[in-house]
């Protein structure tokens, strides 16, 4: 279902297409290594030298050794004469599976040493040939395959998660947040329900997913690690009931419609996984708030000088940190304005962050802004000392690069209160309502004496006399939870599809 878009960046992940795969999720189709691995054991099998075949073939001893190798890509027209040459047919010779189980040690030891991975060791390749003995391939082999399970365990932990969330926000700068396939692959479904331009309903994503075969279904017993369950195999979602606390369920629906419509294969890492989160987030609020008539809902508030981010949320009946998020993805590649947008939690704690403006975030030695803490005196934290807090607050913040004028509002939520800022650099207050705004404070930050440290009279007087209890943000020190899919129970999820799977 991935086609390129010629509005825009593409997905989040490179747009070639992945190899087929089995079931087991191995490669189905022939590669050059393996090609090259059967040419070798039919050739030796015929007790035919190199030099011998490649003269009666046309083709130099170094050439048909790099295709035995693998180091080169056959021609069909060379494959065809090696196959007649050999006495064997053409299928054959492409068959996907290794022709011994030699073969197979000798195929994965050369991708292994192939590998970014390991080149990035800086150590000298073994050479694979026939004076290697199995017992030495077989114990390379199980060392590099141990490597890989180790190495996937830490991508997990936090420090890892960290990494990847750093390097998806890059991508995401990048493309100023918008990626036009996914905007495309939105309005095609749409369209192909004849969606009539506004807020979505509940009713249209019901017809969404009729419309690519599956079934949404609300249920109370869902698996306590999930948001949803597909079950692919008699095409229904499973969705929680309003009583478990979703009050509206289109955005859950719309995600895991996403998976599907966005062909997502099971996350090979964690930055997989993330990338996958993002985009499905990105697919959903593409069709909650469609891109065309966002854009002219935010043209026509750009022209009047009056956008709001409370109004794209009550014009679309979405949530405001839907609206806020869907607003950095169309402000810059519509509007023209450079934007940046945070969710941090009471203690000033970002959760979510996103920036093309130049502001500066807080970040941990890895470039990861999340777990970090902002100013006190950003509009973020500010918006929580107001003494309403159901009310939006803007203010301007002079910081070390810039003014920016920002908006936040207060998120109630089970977990807490988290503010949702949105923000702008001065040059392009002049488009947002509330530029009025008299208040106005001044970021040193990372300079320590701006928040960080305590002013000296306190300090002097409260300094070695405190000893707080911390509380400890154990997300941010555990691993994260093994799994294809980070923190999902398998079994959970395996057994309750079996309670809910329809009886013939």
């Amino acid at each position: 279902m991935s086609r390129t878009s010629s509005r825009g960046p593409g997905r989040l992940v490179a747009s070639a297409p992945a190899p087929s795969r089995n079931d087991a999720g191995s490669p189905v189709g022939p590669d050059p290594l393996t090609i090259g691995r059967r040419l070798r054991h039919l050739r030796t099998q015929a007790g035919r030298t190199l030099g011998e075949v490649a003269e009666s073939v046309g083709m130099s001893p170094s050439a048909l050794s790099l295709m035995e190798n693998g180091k080169r890509e056959p021609k069909l027209s060379a494959l065809t004469a090696l196959a007649e040459e050999l006495d064997t047919t053409l299928t054959d010779l492409l068959s996907a599976a290794p022709p011994s189980r030699r073969a197979s040690l000798e195929i994965k030891l050369e991708r292994v040493q192939r590998s970014s991975a390991y080149a990035a060791l800086g150590l000298p390749a073994v050479k694979v040939g026939p004076r290697l003995s199995t017992e030495a391939l077989e114990a390379l082999v199980g060392m590099h395959e141990a490597m890989a399970e180790v190495q996937a365990e830490r991508a997990a932990t936090p420090e890892h998660a960290r990494q990847a969330n750093a390097d998806l926000r890059l991508r995401m700068r990048a493309a100023d947040n918008y990626f036009g396939e996914i905007e495309d692959q939105a309005s095609d479904l749409l369209s192909a329900i004849k969606h009539p331009g506004g807020p979505i309903s509940r009713a249209a994503v019901d017809r969404l997913a009729g419309h690519l075969g599956y079934q949404l279904m609300h249920t109370s017993d869902l698996p306590g690690s999930t948001r949803t369950v597909t079950d692919m195999s008699h095409r229904r979602i499973y969705l929680p009931q309003p009583e478990a606390g979703q009050h509206d369920s289109r955005s859950l629906a719309l995600q895991a419609l996403g998976h599907l419509v966005l062909g997502h294969q099971v996350p090979e890492s964690y930055a997989d996984f993330l990338t996958q989160r993002v985009e499905i987030n990105y697919f959903a609020a593409a069709l909650l708030v469609p891109e065309a008539d966002a854009v002219t809902h935010l043209q026509q508030a750009k022209k009047d000088k009056d956008i709001a981010i409370e109004d794209l949320r009550d014009a679309f009946a979405v949530s405001y940190e839907t609206a806020a998020h869907r607003f950095t993805n169309l402000a810059t590649r519509h509007l023209g304005i450079r934007v940046h947008f945070m969710r941090i939690s009471r203690d000033g704690v970002i959760f979510k962050a996103y920036e093309n403006d130049g502001v500066s975030f807080p970040t941990d030695a890895s470039g990861a802004i999340e777990g970090q803490r902002v100013c006190r005196e950003w509009t973020a934290r500010q918006v929580f000392v107001q003494p309403d807090l159901s009310q939006a607050y803007q203010q301007y913040t002079d910081t070390r690069t810039g003014t920016y004028w920002c908006t936040a509002v207060v998120d109630r939520t089970q977990d807490g209160l988290f503010a949702v800022n949105v923000g702008v650099p001065y040059a392009d207050v002049k488009w947002m309502r509330g530029r009025e705004t008299t208040s106005r404070s001044k970021s040193r930050c990372p300079d320590p004496t701006c928040c960080t440290q305590p002013p000296s009279e306190l300090a002097s007087r409260w300094s070695g006399h405190a000893w707080p209890s911390a509380r400890a943000h154990s997300h941010l020190l555990a691993a994260m939870p093994p799994g294809v899919f980070p923190g999902v129970d398998d079994t959970e999820v395996y057994a309750f599809l079996e309670r809910h799977a329809p009886t013939r």
